[in-house]
């Protein structure tokens, strides 16, 4: 397991600015449904119309009862308002529900597209990506800003297009009623405009510091959770308790300044709202009082009511911008992922094996994981077709960097690796991976059943060939015993072993069948009987096929047929295990060492 220094440095992926670059991103990315959204907006002016048209009604109704508080009232135009309000209020009410209707499909399209997008991408990124970036990081792009981003389309967007139509139609409406009310009614909403844009400019940090510590605190979670056990073994819970601490805590402190900042500005809104009504209310009485037949009690109504209606898109904008700027974080860090470097592209490849013998080459083979630090110097060997060579070294030697380049998981800096003469660089990628079966140290099964997991991206497997697989490998009987055979869900509630886990991955590579085999210490996490049932297996699987043994416990190796001992990054021995032991050189160190009887004093 990392160290949390390691885990601290590698946390956080190659993040672009969270700007409104990101935002413009995301819109374009929108584009498809570009009709859909014009719909929307259609529907969002009719709405907001239908809510313009209203209060100047209501004024109508207001002047209507008060010219006739002596004379009496006109009970037929009275009726005529209150049913042109009951319709004109309905009619919003339908267009607005239909425009969040529309939003609200276009933002789960889009949220789905992204996801799509990103699942893709990761299968086109080079591994060297991952090496530097956490599990928990990648994962919070998927799940918590993808999230973020939806959830900003779906409530903002649509309330920012009804909140721009009404803005908009509201201020027609004023001035063609009474300009000098509308003045006073601007006046004092520029000065919320000027106290949100100041707000605003402080909050933006916070946000973006909020999606990268939220990414932080996944991948440290991510880790320390997957190795629980060790980590209460090496009795590390304190330290990693206090780095999620430390991580936690600036998670609060950024999301706590961004809440707050981004809170007051709904509350300046308001109080500018409340302001504009007292402004309204002074000014208008002052010119009826005044002998102005330019306004009216119904003039006043109706201002109170558009002030409400001009304040009301204003608070929500307001309201809207918290949402747009955590949008902006998470659209910056997903297209920050998106737009990733990626593996060249293959589609000029045509090279095929038709049928794979097996015979392997190393010519003069230089890598590194970073272009200042090489860690293959040279690797040269030929192996012949059929053949169990086995590669052996002290860690950090380079061994299982070498079966990586065999299967074009990275790119060569220098030199060339063929298969049957024909170079893996001339091959697409997926060809070169079809020809291996890998069984790896550490096991990997998804929740699914015995027989999904089996016949893992094969089709067409019989019931046969997966009896003689388990059969072979010593599961078939403990398979027998469960109540639906194959079919037998992996789960938690099903306790496998290490080693019955390890038991069906060799059998899922058996099932395979592919001509060249890739096994990394496969029997470490077995037991000694039951390594002896699976080594057996394994060397049924080997023959008739190149297969590259990685093995730390040289005592598995001995019938090899030949043994590269690799050292720094070089064959520094090839050979028999006979022949490597008779010379007497480094190889036979590394086997001696492992049967040294060590006396222990007691003192």
């Amino acid at each position: 397991m990392p160290g949390p220094g390691a885990m601290m440095r590698n946390r956080t992926m190659k993040k672009e600015k969270a700007d409104f670059k990101a935002l413009k991103k995301l819109i374009r990315y929108c584009k498809p449904y570009l009709p859909s959204i014009i719909i929307a907006m259609i529907f969002a002016v009719g709405g907001s119309v239908a809510t313009i048209v209203g209060p100047e009604k209501i004024g109508d109704l207001m002047n209507t009862i008060t010219a006739g508080i002596i004379s009496g009232v006109d009970m037929s135009s009275f009726m005529e308002i209150c049913l042109t309000l009951v319709v004109v209020y309905l009619v919003g009410a339908i267009l607005s529900y239909g425009q969040q209707f529309i939003m609200a499909t276009v933002t789960q399209k889009t949220g789905k597209r992204l996801r799509n997008d990103i699942d893709k991408k990761i299968n086109r990124i080079p591994l060297n990506f991952f090496d530097t970036t956490t599990k928990g990081n990648i994962l919070s792009v998927v799940t918590n800003d993808v999230d973020t981003i939806g959830q900003t389309l779906a409530s903002s967007t649509a309330n920012l297009i009804s909140s721009l139509a009404l803005f908009i139609g509201v201020i027609f409406k004023m001035f063609s009623t009474n300009w000098i009310l509308t003045v006073v009614t601007i006046a004092t909403s520029l000065v919320g405009f000027a106290a949100m844009g100041v707000v605003l400019s402080k909050s933006q940090k916070y946000f973006i510091r909020k999606q990268q510590d939220l990414g932080v605190m996944n991948g440290q979670i991510e880790e320390v959770y997957t190795n629980h056990k060790i980590v209460n073994i090496f009795g590390g819970q304190k330290h990693e308790k206090e780095v999620f601490e430390e991580t936690n805590g600036k998670l609060y402190e950024d999301n706590w300044k961004s809440q707050i900042l981004s809170g007051m500005m709904m509350h300046i809104m308001t109080f500018v709202g409340n302001l504009s009504y007292v402004l309204i209310f002074v000014v208008g009485v002052s010119f009826i009082l005044n002998g102005n037949n330019a306004v009216t009690l119904g003039t006043i109504m109706s201002f109170i009511i558009y002030s409400k209606l001009f304040s009301q898109p204003l608070s929500t904008l307001a309201q809207s911008m918290t949402s747009i700027q955590q949008a902006s974080a998470a659209a910056s860090r997903v297209f920050g992922f998106l737009e990733q470097k990626e593996l060249s592209n293959e589609f000029d490849k045509n090279t095929e094996l038709t049928e794979v013998k097996g015979n392997v080459s190393f010519k003069n083979v230089k890598f590194g994981y970073s272009e200042d630090k090489e860690i293959i110097h040279g690797f040269s060997a030929e192996l012949k077709a059929g053949q169990k060579v086995a590669i052996v070294g002290p860690t950090g030697a380079g061994k299982t960097t070498l079966v990586n380049l065999l299967m074009r998981f990275y790119e060569l800096n220098s030199g060339d690796i063929t298969i049957d003469g024909v170079s893996i660089k001339d091959m697409k990628r997926e060809k070169v991976h079809n020809m291996f079966d890998m069984i790896l140290q550490d096991t990997w099964l998804f929740e699914g059943t015995i027989r999904e997991n089996l016949v893992y991206n094969k089709e067409g497997v019989t019931e046969k060939e997966l009896d003689a697989a388990c059969r072979a490998v010593g599961l078939k009987k403990f398979i027998e015993t469960l109540p639906n055979g194959y079919d037998t869900v992996l789960d938690d509630r099903l306790n496998l072993s290490e080693g019955q886990k390890q038991q069906l991955t060799i059998a899922r590579a058996m099932i395979k069948d592919s001509p060249l085999l890739i096994l990394d210490e496969a029997t470490s996490s077995v037991d000694t009987r039951t390594e002896i049932v699976i080594q057996k297996a394994m060397d049924e699987l080997t023959i008739g096929r190149t297969s590259f043994v990685i093995a730390h416990r040289l005592s598995t190796i001995k019938n090899a047929d030949i043994i590269l001992v690799v050292n720094k990054g070089n064959i520094v021995e090839q050979g028999n295990h006979e022949t490597l032991l008779a010379k007497g050189g480094f190889y036979a160190e590394l086997y001696n060492s492992q049967f040294e009887k060590t006396s222990v004093s007691i003192s």
